[in-house]
C-alpha cells in the first residue's frame, strides 16, 4: 500500500480470445451460450459472417452473420476476416474489426470456430488466445446427438461424421482439449481454464511492469 494509505490496482490488461472448436454435435455451440448466459463471465462473443443458408433455430445477427458469397469474397479479398475456411461446402469467417476494438478495451472474445480458422488466428495472434478443443464420449453418441439435433438430412449427418474423424485428429494442436461426456463438468472446466489464461503475465505484462516499478519506489 503506498504511503498515503490509499490502494493501488493494476490497470485493466489486454483481452484475450477463448477458441472453442469440436466436430459438429460435440457440445460447443451449447457449452458457448452457457458461458455466456453467465454474467460473472463475462464474455463478448464473435460472431461469425458465413454464406450457410440459416437454420430454422437461428437468428441472423445473433449465431451469424449470413451472407452471399459475393459479399463473402469481398471481405476475404479487402482483408476484413482475421480468419475464414471453406466447412461442408460453405465459408465461413470471422470479421477483424469488432474484434480488434474488444481486444483493446480489454474484453475477452469467444469464438466458436472450427480448427482450420482456430490455427489461423493463432498463427496471427498467438499471445492472445486459448484454444480448447471439446471431444465427444463416443462416435455413436456423436450420431446421437447429430440425430437429436433434427435439422440435417441423413446425408449430411453422414457427411459431419466424416468431418468428425478429420477434425478429431487435429486435437493436438489445441491448448487444451476436454471430453464432454458430462457437460456441466465440462463447462466448468472450460471455466476454470478461462480463470487460468485471464491470469498469465504475458496478458498484463506491460501494466504489472509499472506496478512493480511503484512498489519498488515505495519508502
Amino acid at each position: 500500500m503506498p504511503l498515503d494509505g490509499t490502494t493501488q490496482t493494476i490497470p485493466p490488461r489486454r483481452g484475450l480470445m477463448l477458441i472453442l472448436s469440436s466436430p459438429s454435435g460435440a457440445g460447443k455451440t451449447t457449452l458457448t451460450r452457457m458461458l455466456l448466459q453467465k454474467e460473472a463471465i463475462d464474455l463478448t462473443l464473435s460472431v461469425s459472417v458465413t454464406t450457410r443458408p440459416r437454420r430454422p433455430s437461428e437468428v441472423d445477427g445473433v449465431h451469424y452473420h449470413f451472407v452471399t458469397p459475393d459479399r463473402f469474397r469481398e471481405l476475404r479479398d479487402a482483408g476484413e476476416l482475421l480468419e475464414w475456411a471453406e466447412v461442408h461446402g460453405n465459408s465461413y469467417g470471422t470479421p477483424r474489426g469488432p474484434v480488434d476494438a474488444l481486444l483493446g478495451r480489454g474484453r475477452d472474445v469467444l469464438f466458436d470456430i472450427d480448427y482450420q480458422g482456430t490455427q489461423q488466428i493463432r498463427s496471427r495472434a498467438r499471445e492472445d488466445v486459448a484454444t480448447v478443443f471439446i471431444l465427444p464420449p463416443s462416435m455413436r453418441e456423436l450420431r446421437a446427438r447429430l440425430e437429436r439435433r433434427a435439422e440435417d438430412k441423413p446425408e449430411v449427418i453422414a457427411r459431419r461424421l466424416d468431418a468428425a474423424r478429420n477434425e478429431i485428429a487435429r486435437w493436438r494442436l489445441y491448448d487444451y482439449v476436454l471430453v464432454n461426456d458430462d457437460l456441466q463438468r465440462t463447462l466448468a472446466d472450460v471455466t476454470a481454464i478461462l480463470a487460468a489464461e485471464r491470469l498469465k503475465r504475458v496478458r498484463s505484462e506491460a501494466a504489472v511492469a509499472g506496478f512493480v516499478e511503484t512498489l519498488a519506489a515505495e519508502g
